[in-house]
C-alpha cells in the first residue's frame, strides 16, 4: 500500500511546477514596450501616447528624463524628476519607470529589459531607427492641440 501522504506531496509539487511552468510561460509571450520622454507639465497628450503605446504590448516601461539630463539638451523642466517619475508611475497603462540618464542608453535597456517594441512620438520620425536592429520601433502621431512647449508659452502670457 503506498503512503497517502506521498500522493499529496506528489500532486500539491506537481500543482507548483504546474503554475510556476505557467507563469515562466506568460513571462515568456510577454511583449515589451519602452518609451522615452521628459513628462513636464503632464498632459493629455502624455496621456494618450502611454495609452497608445501600451496598446502595442503587455508591459510598458516608462523612461523619464532626469533633470541633469536635461540640463545638456538646454531643458529646464518646471517639474523636479523625481516628481514627474511619480506621476507617470501612477498612470495605469505604466508598468515601470526608470530614469533615463544619457541618449546612449537606449541601447543598453533593450537589451536589459527585452524589449519588443520602442514608441516616441512622431515628431521623433527616423532619428531612433538604429533599434531597428534590436527590436520594433513604432513612431506614433502626437496628439493634436497640446504640447508641453505650448503650455510653457501659454503660461507665460
Amino acid at each position: 500500500m503506498v503512503n497517502k501522504g506521498v500522493y499529496g506531496l506528489l500532486f500539491n509539487l506537481s500543482k507548483i511546477v504546474y503554475n510556476y511552468s505557467v507563469y515562466i510561460g506568460r513571462f515568456i509571450l510577454m511583449k515589451t514596450v519602452i518609451t522615452y520622454g521628459t513628462f513636464d507639465l503632464f498632459h493629455v497628450g502624455h496621456l494618450n501616447l502611454l495609452r497608445r503605446a501600451k496598446e502595442l504590448g503587455d508591459y510598458l516601461i516608462v523612461a523619464v528624463s532626469s533633470d541633469e539630463f536635461n540640463l545638456g539638451k538646454n531643458k529646464v523642466c518646471k517639474i523636479k524628476d523625481t516628481d514627474r517619475m511619480k506621476i507617470v508611475e501612477a498612470i495605469k497603462y505604466v508598468d515601470k519607470v526608470i530614469p533615463e540618464t544619457s541618449w546612449e542608453q537606449k541601447i543598453e535597456d533593450v537589451k536589459k529589459y527585452n524589449v519588443d517594441v520602442f514608441v516616441m512620438g512622431d515628431d521623433w520620425k527616423g532619428k531612433f531607427d538604429f533599434l531597428k536592429d534590436y527590436c520594433e520601433v513604432v513612431y506614433l502621431p502626437r496628439t493634436e492641440g497640446i504640447s508641453t512647449t505650448q503650455l510653457k508659452e501659454e503660461l507665460k502670457g
